[in-house]
């Protein structure tokens, strides 16, 4: 088996822990159950399946990581929630301490 990269092993480990917490749905919108079918998702939204051309797989990882870009809150929405739960030092917050801090 080819070595993943970093970010395909990201892009697995997320899509089998939605399969975990029975989250994972398949292209017709029906819940997954079979653990081969929600492996085979994971190998395919991270570009790393044997069954596409190397083209196709690039092309899906970077489809992955971008809809990944997009479903991530901003730092202002982050803000707002800091502000909402009344967390002292928000100001001076980075994102990455905005989204541990908000949980």
């Amino acid at each position: 088996m080819a070595k993943q990269s970093k970010a395909q092993q990201e892009t697995v480990e997320r899509v089998l822990h939605e399969f975990k917490e029975g989250e994972l749905q398949s292209g017709s919108g029906d819940k997954v159950k079979d653990r081969k079918q929600a492996v085979a998702i994971a190998l395919s939204e991270a570009g790393a399946s044997n069954q596409q051309s190397p083209s196709e797989n690039k092309r899906r990882l970077a489809k992955t990581k971008r809809q990944e870009r997009d479903d991530a809150p901003t730092k202002a929405e982050l803000y707002e929630r800091a502000k909402k739960q009344d967390i002292a030092g928000r100001s001076k917050m980075s994102k990455a301490q905005l989204e541990k801090a908000v949980g």
